[in-house]
């Protein structure tokens, strides 16, 4: 028997097709087995794809779970983003708020012609050089420092945006570095911070806009320009633009969302 699941395509972080990160949303009514999950997110072949089913707890509206095209991640902010402007925009409302597993409730709320994300702000510390030899090697330029999480976060600072555009990493040789993020950044020309940001072991050899990086570059460029708010461009092919702010333990990302599909899974 076939199984119909409404489905959505959104670009997120951009007011127009083609741009910002490319989301698939799908509202489940029960959680399919994990496997099939992760086939889905396979088939769709986005960086990643949302799964929501409504939260009986009490704890928040909707339970959330992400899948890149190889395997169930912990935490996706333009995902996340992408749904809240799914729901919000097919139900009504100014505020939905999801329980995750692993990254606690998350909540999306409408500001002006967009959304913000609230995401956990996610601390980062000075590592050395000499630790991320090979992945500095790999990403084919020296910066000038390195911090990391212990939640596999690895920001690498360069001198400026011109410096960020011009990496050309050994992806291949990245992927075998684990599911890590290597996270490159710089001031920006026309925002405060550009990035890019490479997840080759998680299936996204660049990735076009990603939440999860934001919440780690928030608190560290924070601290930087002495400053909660400021704007960030992330420098892939699609490109996409944010507001960030942080505010206490949480980091809040802005920008708007487009859907450009909506139609029927059929399992």
């Amino acid at each position: 028997m076939t199984q119909t699941i409404p489905y959505w395509h959104v670009d997120a972080f951009s007011a127009r097709p083609f741009g910002g990160n490319q989301a698939a949303v799908m509202v489940l009514d029960e959680w399919l087995p994990d496997d099939v999950l992760v086939a889905i997110g396979a088939e769709n072949l986005f960086a990643e794809t949302a799964f929501v089913v409504r939260d009986t707890t009490g704890a928040a509206d909707w339970e959330l779970r992400w899948c890149t095209p190889t395997y169930e991640i912990a935490l996706c902010g333009h995902a996340t983003l992408a749904s809240g402007h799914v729901l919000l925009t097919r139900d009504g409302g100014e505020r939905v708020t999801f329980r995750t597993r692993k990254s606690g409730i998350l909540e999306v709320v409408r500001a002006g012609e967009g959304y913000e994300l609230a995401l956990p702000a996610l601390a980062t510390e000075a590592d050395s050089p000499a630790n991320q030899a090979e992945a500095i090697r790999l990403l084919g330029a020296e910066p000038r420092e390195v911090f990391r999480s212990e939640l596999g976060y690895n920001i690498y600072l360069f001198e400026s945006e011109a410096a960020v555009r011009g990496l050309a990493p050994d992806i291949r040789g990245l992927e075998k570095l684990g599911k890590d993020q290597f996270i490159a950044t710089a001031p920006g020309d026309a925002t405060d911070i550009v990035s890019r940001v490479f997840v080759p072991g998680g299936g996204v050899d660049e990735d076009s806009v990603t939440g999860s990086a934001h919440a780690a570059l928030t608190p560290y460029w924070a601290q930087k320009l002495g400053r909660e708010s400021f704007t960030a461009h992330q420098a892939s092919a699609r490109g996409g633009d944010l507001a960030l702010r942080l505010d206490g333990d949480k980091a809040w990302l802005g920008g708007p969302c487009v859907t450009v599909v909506e139609g029927a899974f059929r399992l």
